[in-house]
């Protein structure tokens, strides 16, 4: 029997709001810990011990003491850095700490599958998924101006239960005890919004799939920003196509600012060849970008997946994609307030960067496909 295309379907009623910025979401996922009463569904890639974890464990551990159960789901790798004593914390309080893929010496190929989703889920009613991890990065106590610039939606209505049954199938793969919670149901909502949940896993790449059909039927504009920008041969292929065809192509990436150099010059090495074809490049260069928007016409897709061949390859990944004018209106502003604050690339400043500034891209560029040509030998020897 053939695989479903897409896991979950589109489904109508929903509600959607898009939160900017760690001094804006956090307080309102807080929040919603502070008023659950039945249950926390947390799957979360990188957790660091700082002030926001300080404020999460608190507020995990309130809800456990008001008989909430807790579940949390942790990458064991991007969680290196949560010290032992908020692990002790959360374990004592009530709360179940069930880790993705414990890292393991002597298995360095199998180290490389990771969990970069981030969702939290209270009682079956409201979810929110985006890019943020619970690090002070993201707001920083002495230095706000300089926080991590982050996108999370808040989803109300049908598609909560295909984040519950996400998290619940992840779950079950690294832990014998059943989750015991029954899947909501929630009712399609007054002027609710069409919406689907997308995941990718090595074995089924449903983001990257769903951004081509986008950028192949986009009439009017095809929009990304992305903390990580290496794009497969398909999706230069795909964005190039969209210009000829009089489609407003922009990319928006971080700028100088970047938790991994490496990762940004491998990536400008394709800024050339896009600009040549009319691809419009911003790097935006207040803060470091860590956003992960998908725009092409009236569809948005928000969630964990950067476009890089490291997330399609090796990372469980999720978003929420969007039919929703007002959420639309509010992602447009956004964007057109980044690209204010960016500086736009055009084919004659790309080419007259120093040599100090293309051999970074050079060797980084090497290194990147020395690691695309290992991941397809070993696709190739053992499977997705």
């Amino acid at each position: 029997m053939k695989a479903r295309t897409y896991r979950y379907p589109w489904r109508d009623g929903n509600r959607f709001r898009l939160l900017v910025d760690g001094a804006h979401f956090f307080p309102v996922m807080l929040q919603a810990i502070h008023e659950a009463r039945q249950y926390i569904l947390f799957e979360m890639y990188l957790i660091e011990s700082g002030r926001i974890a300080d404020q999460f464990i608190e507020a995990l551990r309130l809800a456990t003491g008001r008989g909430v159960r807790t579940h949390l789901l942790l990458d064991h790798y991007g969680a290196g850095e949560l010290s032992r004593h908020d692990r002790r914390r959360l374990i004592q309080a009530g709360v179940e700490l069930v880790y993705y893929n414990p890292v393991s010496f002597g298995r360095f190929h199998g180290n490389l599958f990771r969990d970069h989703r981030k969702l939290l889920l209270v009682d079956g009613r409201v979810a929110f998924v985006g890019g943020a991890g619970i690090t002070d990065d993201f707001d920083p106590p002495h230095h706000p101006e300089q926080g991590w610039h982050e996108t999370m939606v808040e989803i109300r209505g049908p598609c909560v239960a295909d984040w519950h049954n996400l998290f619940e199938k992840n779950r079950e793969r690294w832990t014998a005890t059943p989750l015991e919670i029954d899947l909501p149901v929630p009712e399609p909502l007054p002027d609710g919004h069409p919406g689907r949940v997308i995941m990718n896993a090595p074995a089924r790449a449903e983001v990257k799939r769903s951004l081509l059909k986008r950028i192949r039927g986009a009439k009017q504009r095809a929009w990304i920003a992305t903390a990580y920008f290496i794009p497969s041969r398909k999706i230069r292929r795909a964005l190039r196509r969209a210009v000829s065809r009089g489609v407003d192509v922009r990319l928006l990436l971080p700028g100088p600012r970047t938790d991994l150099p490496p990762v940004r010059h491998a990536g400008r090495r394709y800024y050339g060849h896009l600009l040549r074809h009319g691809i419009r490049i911003f790097e935006y260069q207040p803060r470091f970008l860590h956003a992960k928007v998908l725009m092409c016409d009236e569809w948005i897709s928000i969630g964990s997946s950067n476009i890089d061949r490291w997330n399609f390859n090796w990372n469980l990944e999720a978003n929420q994609e969007i039919d929703d004018p007002d959420l639309l209106s509010a992602a447009k502003a956004m964007f057109d307030h980044d690209f204010g604050e960016s500086f736009e690339y055009n084919c004659e400043a790309w080419a007259a960067r120093p040599w100090y500034r293309r051999w970074p891209e050079w060797f980084w560029g090497i290194i990147e496909q020395w690691m695309e040509r290992r991941t397809q030998q070993r696709r190739d020897r053992y499977g997705p």
